[in-house]
């Protein structure tokens, strides 16, 4: 007959647990000090908590938003959200600014030697070059995702990006030496033909990271600058379904990608290849995104975004209806 199993060692519980929580001893110093085996330190440590005996809070800083990043990881099966609190009141200009900075933030923190990193366009995209600070890295690569967009002169131009944010990480800068739109698929064609553009191009398929903005149809600029594109380009969009784009190529609310003619005269990076990085990072906010950002989400092409607290409420809320 089978001996009873002995009732725990309250005594044992409560000192491991106040050597290890408020002496801030390790669990190897605690073992040898009390004469028992390590895995017998972490499984009473692990029983003083499921008894109570040691009960954990966790006390976030004031304006951090927790509980909204964790809904919506958990939702889109995120690696990470990063709600940034900006004031409902702040104008859009000033939210990219902070949620641009977060993501300078997020960059520096988390890059890796030997990483090859994308980046493609956008004003939220160039807050976030614009907080960057110069940090040394290794074997580090940054590449444009797209070809040249809008006026060669504006910050956010991606050439202009990737440029600032090599200098900024002492790393090696790709560029893609070629309009993002074209005319014709002909003229596409024959650009990839070039030996830089095609190298460029190739370099595409190995990306560890990439830097995208979420944009949606009324706040994309290269549909609404009015020269850019065709007024017959957008409706095409919009007959065909399209709610928002990465690095100008467009998805539907589902998050499933929308063919049209504008795909075949974009030079950069597509979507297969982008839904092959292992780690997409999104960095956009506003209330008229929030349909653009869920789809993305959805689509499961974005491992981690950044967003501003009222974009982030409005994707939860959009759920929640759903």
């Amino acid at each position: 007959m089978s001996r009873p199993p002995a009732p725990p060692d309250l005594y044992l519980l409560s000192k491991v647990s106040t050597l290890y929580y408020e002496r801030d001893q390790t669990q190897q110093q605690i073992a040898e000090r009390l004469r028992i085996s390590r895995p017998m330190v972490s499984r009473l440590l692990s029983e003083a908590r499921r008894r109570g005996i040691v009960q954990i809070t966790i006390l976030p800083p004031q304006g951090s938003r927790v509980d909204l990043e964790s809904m919506l990881e958990e939702k889109f099966g995120l690696e990470n959200v990063h709600v940034v609190p900006v004031d409902p009141a702040a104008g859009a200009d000033s939210r990219r600014r902070q949620i641009g900075a977060a993501a300078a933030a997020y960059l520096a923190r988390t890059l890796q030697p030997n990483e090859t990193v994308g980046i493609s366009w956008g004003t939220t995209l160039n807050a976030m070059v614009l907080s960057l600070v110069p940090m040394a890295s290794v074997d580090v690569r940054i590449v444009q995702m797209l070809g040249g967009v809008g006026p060669p002169d504006v910050e956010s131009y991606g050439s202009a990006l990737v440029r600032r944010t090599a200098q900024l990480l002492h790393a090696a800068p790709v560029l893609l030496p070629a309009p993002g739109i074209v005319a014709t698929p002909a003229v596409r064609d024959s650009l990839r033909k070039d030996a830089h553009v095609r190298s460029a191009l190739r370099v595409l398929d190995s990306l560890t990271t990439a830097y995208v903005g979420l944009g949606a149809l009324a706040t994309n600029a290269v549909l609404n600058d009015g020269h850019s594109l065709s007024r017959g380009t957008r409706s095409e969009l919009l007959a065909a379904g399209a709610v928002g784009d990465i690095s100008l190529r467009f998805f539907d609310e589902h998050g499933a990608p929308v063919r049209t003619s504008l795909d075949d005269r974009v030079l950069g990076i597509t979507t297969a290849q982008l839904r092959k990085v292992p780690r997409v990072v999104a960095i956009a906010g506003g209330l008229d995104k929030v349909d653009a950002i869920a789809a993305a989400l959805g689509a499961g092409i974005v491992n981690v975004l950044l967003t501003d607290q009222s974009t982030a409420q409005a994707l939860v809320d959009r759920e929640i209806k759903e």
